[in-house]
């Protein structure tokens, strides 16, 4: 039995227990509390050939309403799985409403999921019936239609229907409609009869190896995460979010639970090559995201000055220098004043407030979650006047389990704990948390579920991190990633892939090897916007491929790698790598679903390659 430091179960921070204490017992009652006390406040906004659309809470209940009848007149029995395979949208949310209402549980599916996978989950999870966004997603279901005959239907948003097993939205709304019609109280009645310990969700982790395991969170897991948000007060119902995470990942489901709580409206929409252009037109005052979002921003801001040269570049840098140097006092709960005031509103009269618009011009923070962020870039972020709130959870944890405030922001930690969550630090370093957003377990795996969360409901994060006298969380590494070198040296792989994103505004992914050989290498992969103009710039031509594998563009990245050495240990530097002629995707296996890196898979799939450092 390990030996644990002393527990953290909350900080010096103002709480409102009440909020925790008299929190509904489900999403469903959540939802109809929220529809209750705000009927005719804007709920959703979303868009409809480039144009936003909008409805009221009392508008979202009535068609999530019918379309839960309509559930239960395809037999939806309560804690019965019903699957959502779709990308990020309105719809998703409307039908994740009506699954819960209808006393359901909803599984989740990334529509990047391939079908045998697809298959798996459906058919492990005990899936009754399949939303299917389109007719991709419904080929992907009669391809592996054999394999899955507990599904009785396919609802699909925009696919085709054939009447039969793959009906329309409006459909199977139509058939609500007309049960309600014969008794009004269906949902109603559902929704009294759910209970806090009833399943809501079971959300598949992507994973980094092997098959995906089912996490089956409660109703209780998700209006305590709401609940314990709501309760430190950093949301109100005057915001407004910028939804475009993955709905099938457990950080944009609790930012679609949030809402529910809080009551501000959400602007919805999963295309990420919208995202600069939706935050311009709808101006939010937060989005969650993950760092690679941010980490492209950065890049793409730093290399846009750089090419200007010259005064504006100076400038640039100028402003930056000036918006850290105030971010740093106001870290320390100081104001400027005299010259460094006069100073900061010239810079953010010339710069800072252009950066700014680029995100809408409303901005109150970001929420960076999935990854870590790198430290620099936080740093970056702050000095411009975008604060960027760096958190920590698992699919296990139903997602935010540590949060940094706006008014401690303690940049390249994760934050404190949320109210109610409880936290230990192992020997061995391995991060433990209690509390109510912990999963029941892994669906139909009593194995795993045990290796995972011990007899006294501590969960095993597999995360290696500390705690300061404070109660601030940094999480170092994950323990599966730790290598030892041949020379007996432990390296933290991931730190160092996030301090080298932090320096290379070029780079797209950043892998770094070296188990049981005698020096550590890496895997690299130039990002294509980057270094497209990167290119123009140095006077390298060629397709992406010719670009990056030019000597211009090794000796480029090799001056971020010694720069990147200077701070690391003699057994921590990289020795060589190589730069591959392509980039890792989602569609190719390469990049979890929430963009982390498949450490394993990648390092199988160019063993040679790898080798190849150790060789000569």
């Amino acid at each position: 039995m390990s030996t644990h430091t002393p527990l953290f179960t909350a900080q010096n921070e103002r709480v409102n227990e009440a909020v925790l204490e008299q929190r509904p017992a489900t999403v469903a009652h959540l939802f109809r509390d929220r529809v209750a006390k705000s009927p005719n406040a804007e709920a959703f906004r979303f868009a409809e050939d480039d144009s936003w659309s909008s409805v009221t809470w009392t508008q979202v209940r009535e068609r999530a309403y019918r379309l839960a009848a309509g559930l239960v007149a395809l037999g939806v029995q309560p804690e019965d799985r019903v699957a959502i395979a779709s990308s990020t949208r309105y719809e998703w949310a409307l039908t994740d409403l009506a699954v819960m209402c209808a006393g359901g549980a909803t599984t989740t599916i990334y529509p990047t999921t391939i079908a045998p996978d697809v298959a798996y989950i459906l058919s492990n999870s005990g899936s009754v019936v399949v939303f299917a966004e389109d007719d991709d997603q419904i080929a992907k279901l009669w391809e592996r239609r054999i394999d899955l005959p507990e599904i009785t239907r396919v609802v699909t948003f925009d696919g085709t229907s054939d009447g039969e097993w793959v009906i329309g939205l409006d459909e199977l709304e139509q058939m609500g409609a007309e049960l309600l019609a014969t008794n009004s109280s269906i949902v109603d009645d559902r929704i009294d009869a759910l209970g806090k310990d009833q399943l809501a969700t079971i959300i598949y982790t992507s994973g980094t190896t092997g098959r995906p395991k089912g996490v089956r969170l409660t109703h209780d897991a998700w209006t305590y995460e709401a609940a314990a948000v709501d309760s430190i007060g950093i949301l109100n119902s005057s915001d407004l979010q910028y939804l475009w995470l993955p709905l099938a990942h457990v950080f944009g489901k609790v930012l679609l639970t949030l809402p529910l709580q809080v009551g501000f409206p959400t602007a919805i929409d999963g295309r990420v090559d919208k995202i600069v252009d939706n935050l311009a037109v709808v101006q939010p005052t937060f989005m969650g995201a993950a760092p690679r979002i941010f980490e492209k921003a950065y890049g793409r801001i730093t290399m846009m000055m750089a090419a200007e040269g010259g005064l504006k570049e100076k400038l640039f840098l100028w402003s930056v220098s000036v918006g850290r140097e105030v971010a740093g006092m106001r870290a320390r709960g100081e104001e400027p004043t005299g010259m460094l005031a006069k100073k900061l509103a010239l810079a953010d009269k010339l710069v800072l407030h252009k950066v700014r618009q680029r995100f809408g011009g409303r901005i109150r923070f970001f929420i960076s979650g999935s990854a870590a962020l790198n430290k620099d870039i936080a740093n970056w972020f702050d000095s411009i006047g975008l604060t960027i709130l760096e958190g920590y959870g698992l699919t296990e944890t139903s997602a935010a389990s540590f949060v940094n405030r706006p008014s401690g922001n303690a940049i390249g930690t994760v934050g404190w704990a949320l109210p109610g969550t409880e936290v230990r630090i192992a020997e061995d370093g391995e991060v433990l948390l209690r509390g109510p957003g912990i999963m029941q377990g892994y669906h139909d795996k009593p194995e795993e579920t045990a290796e995972t969360k011990d007899a006294d409901g501590w969960l095993h994060t597999g995360d290696i991190g500390a705690l300061d006298d404070q109660g601030y969380l940094k999480i170092t590494d994950r323990k599966k990633d730790f290598f030892k070198t041949s020379g007996g040296k432990y390296v933290a792989p991931s730190l160092i892939e996030s301090t080298f994103k932090g320096l290379c505004p070029y780079v797209s992914q950043f892998m770094v090897y070296g188990a049981d050989h005698n020096f550590v290498t890496a895997l690299v992969t130039l990002d294509p916007d980057a270094i497209k103009e990167w290119a123009e710039l140095h006077g390298v031509s060629g397709d992406y491929r010719k670009i990056v594998t030019s000597k211009e563009a090794h000796d480029m990245v090799q001056v971020y790698i010694d720069n990147l050495n200077v701070n690391l240990n003699r057994w921590e530097q990289i020795k060589k790598f190589t730069i591959l002629d392509h980039d890792l995707t989602i569609e190719d296996g390469d990049l979890t679903p929430s963009l982390k890196l498949r450490r394993k898979a990648v390092s199988e799939k160019y063993k040679e390659t790898l080798d190849a450092h150790y060789t000569g």
